[in-house]
């Protein structure tokens, strides 16, 4: 599966993005989505998760109560809907993909298909 991250931009602290991940090649539904953020001069870390059925949600808890993960499989595309954005929330944000397992969410080694990056920037 090919995957094709989108939506992010520049917005004022407290503000909104939607970030789009589709998937191209096959359907994402079959697969465990996860977004990861990578801010400069800083370590990839995992912000949210979905499996393919999504009976399973994973928030990273500086993102609780803002973000929201979710998926359309008749588009094809996880989004993850950004709100309240803090100026910590700036980073390039990259959705990623796994077959289906019972593996946790956040974990980054267990994905086998990523994508593009979308620059998200917040200002204060």
């Amino acid at each position: 599966v090919q995957l094709q991250a989108s939506g992010g931009g520049w917005v004022q602290a407290g503000g909104s993005l939607r970030l789009s991940c589709a998937g191209s090649g096959r359907s994402v539904s079959r697969y465990d989505v996860g977004w990861f953020r990578q801010a400069p001069g800083k370590e990839r870390e995992p912000v949210s998760g979905i499996s393919w059925s999504s009976g399973r949600i994973y928030y990273a808890d500086t993102v609780k109560g803002r973000f929201t993960i979710s998926r359309s499989n008749t588009k094809n595309t996880v989004y993850l809907q950004m709100n309240n954005l803090t100026p910590e929330d700036t980073a390039v944000y990259f959705c990623e993909a796994r077959g289906s397992t019972v593996a946790a969410l956040s974990l980054p080694d267990m994905y086998s298909y990523w994508g593009n990056g979308t620059l998200v920037t917040v200002s204060s």
